[in-house]
């Protein structure tokens, strides 16, 4: 494919999409990762790159989802969100909390009088957990990713798979009837999908402004979820 047709293909794929992961163009347009930086560089009329992510110029730059950014947006709807799950643990499970900025909220909300474990990747829940006295905590490594102040890593997926999980409460950017749940991170995807295959119950924990939204990496159809719980 020549570097007209893949600017024109990434432009035709952004059109439907609105943003694209790096690594997502390059395994579209069949190239590496540098040459279709190149190719941006070649065309800044056409393409902004922000933090990994590829946009159209004059796109939508909060697409490029950032935590700092995200913290109190809807902040009162993703407290009753949270108030809402946090209702469904019982003081001896053993329960997973994702990442993002609604979930790490259950945590204030958990029972403290048996003797409840929570699993995370994400460091703002793990900072949450440790500050509350009689709850166990198992903090999933790997490689430290700060814009959504989680990690990932082969070591991580395995330590899942020996675990038993009898929640789990996961986050996602959006969630589309036809289109299911997406997030902002691909390398949040396989954490997420490992731990859906692990879970007894699985829970999606939104607030009702991500409906119908969509964002670059999906992870999970609509009915994979025993329950969307929302303000």
């Amino acid at each position: 494919m020549r570097k007209t047709e893949r600017v024109e293909r990434l432009k035709e794929r952004l059109a439907d999409v609105g943003v694209l992961h790096l690594q997502e163009a390059a395994t579209l347009l069949g190239v590496s990762g540098m040459t279709v930086r190149r190719d941006l560089a070649s065309a800044p009329h056409l393409f902004s790159y922000l933090g990994g992510y590829i946009l159209p110029v004059g796109g939508d730059r909060n697409a490029v989802y950032r935590l700092d950014m995200e913290t109190d947006a809807h902040a009162e709807a993703k407290e009753l969100a949270c108030r809402k799950a946090a209702d469904l643990v019982e003081p001896d499970d053993t329960i997973f909390i994702d990442c993002g900025t609604t979930t790490p909220r259950m945590v204030d909300y958990l029972p403290t009088t048996g003797r409840l474990t929570v699993i995370t990747y994400a460091m703002n829940v793990a900072e949450r957990v440790i500050r509350r006295s009689g709850i166990n905590l198992i903090l999933l490594g790997g490689l430290f990713h700060a814009s959504s102040q989680s990690f990932s890593g082969d070591e991580a997926l395995r330590t899942v798979d020996r675990l038993g999980i009898g929640k789990a409460f996961l986050s996602a950017g959006g969630l589309h009837p036809q289109h299911g749940a997406t997030c902002s991170n691909f390398h949040e995807v396989p954490i997420k999908q490992v731990v859906l295959a692990r879970a007894g119950w699985s829970y999606l924990v939104i607030d009702a402004s991500k409906l119908d939204k969509i964002k670059p990496a999906f992870f999970a159809t609509a009915d994979r979820f025993d329950q969307i719980i929302t303000e």
